[in-house]
């Protein structure tokens, strides 16, 4: 069973969704348990013309407890509680975290990137679950929200990842290519991580730019990545 923390926010939900249609059973965890019925009350009827796997609603900590794999979506000013609530049931578990240091998080610019002491958000995840043996991933980072919530169609994005145990990151690349068209790279240590958000700013301010919502990255002229 996946779980997404944070999961009723339109990245969590755009996750959830492409994932169910995918076939893997989900939680959609949120800070109120209420909310987080609702929404899948709400999701499943969106859904219903698709065979979609079992999605539940849940509070995180009861998300966090019943997942096999968790996936974090929530903003940066969120993170630390988020990760401090639900950190006594993540034992060892694969820890894919989506967070994105923005300096939104202090009142600045959404294409502005703010610099952690722990490097990036994945890092500082890392950090904050020490001593939980947790895997963490960075992962979904940079595929916009609109993107997953544009269903059916497919992602034309690939999806960059980084961690240091590289059965974690097999287990997540598995996941997220039952994604539609989402090819997965990944780029190697979890250090990587301040690479890999850096792209996020970048990739919010060319939207802006050219007034679109569903800007991407796509790495080319790599063979290996498509044997």
């Amino acid at each position: 069973m996946i779980s997404i923390i944070g999961g009723t926010g339109p990245q969590g939900l755009g996750i959830a969704k492409r994932l169910a249609i995918a076939g893997e059973p989900v939680i959609v965890g949120s800070r109120k348990e209420e909310k987080a019925l609702q929404i899948v009350e709400e999701t499943i009827e969106e859904l219903k013309e698709f065979d979609i796997a079992e999605i539940k609603g849940m509070a995180n900590e009861d998300a966090a407890k019943e997942g096999d794999i968790l996936i974090m979506t929530v903003p940066l000013q969120a993170q630390a509680a988020t990760i401090k609530s639900i950190k006594p049931y993540v034992e060892g578990k694969i820890f894919m975290d989506a967070t994105v240091p923005l300096e939104t998080a202090i009142g600045g610019k959404v294409s502005t990137l703010m610099k952690l002491s722990q490097g990036s958000a994945a890092e500082r995840a890392a950090y904050l679950l020490e001593g939980t043996d947790a895997k963490v991933v960075a992962a979904f980072n940079n595929i916009s929200n609109s993107q997953l919530l544009n269903i059916p169609e497919p992602i034309d994005c690939d999806c960059i990842i980084a961690g240091d145990d590289q059965d974690a990151k097999d287990k997540a690349k598995e996941i997220i290519s039952k994604i539609p068209d989402i090819r997965v790279i990944d780029a190697g240590k979890l250090e990587k991580a301040q690479l890999i958000e850096a792209i996020t700013p970048l990739l919010i301010g060319l939207n802006i730019k050219y007034k679109s919502h569903y800007g991407g990255f796509r790495i080319t002229q790599i063979p290996k990545l498509d044997e």
